[in-house]
């Protein structure tokens, strides 16, 4: 497991991207390497627009289990992350398309947000 935190400003989401591409490049991870960057992206950006509150920071976590790799973002707003077809961004479904699983599990305060991918796929 790696992680970082990250303060709240979206200059982050570029660092967020190149920690991630580190972390894999250390764990010898090749496949799928373009979907996983894209989602930490994305998640990083919903994070600092819907989730982190002023003053606060989010938190990567990256977690390789072998068979599948899982990407989480931290972070202590309220509310859920949820696909809710509105015109304000495709972030959530674009983690929906690329990974093979996400979701949502609530932490006290806020969120975290996931998403996995197959090591086979």
């Amino acid at each position: 497991m790696r992680e970082r935190l990250f303060p709240r400003t979206y200059q982050t989401v570029a660092a967020a991207r190149a920690f991630t591409g580190e972390t894999l490049a250390t764990w010898g991870v090749t496949a799928r390497q373009a979907d996983i960057v894209l989602c930490v992206s994305e998640l990083a950006t919903n994070a600092l627009r819907h989730g982190v509150p002023r003053g606060r920071a989010y938190r990567l976590r990256l977690l390789n289990f072998g068979c599948c790799l899982r990407v989480e973002v931290h972070d202590s707003g309220p509310g859920r992350s949820r696909i809710l077809g509105r015109p304000h961004g495709n972030g959530l479904l674009i983690v929906e398309a690329v990974s093979d699983l996400w979701g949502v599990l609530p932490r006290s305060p806020g969120k975290v947000v996931w998403a996995e991918f197959h090591a086979d796929e």
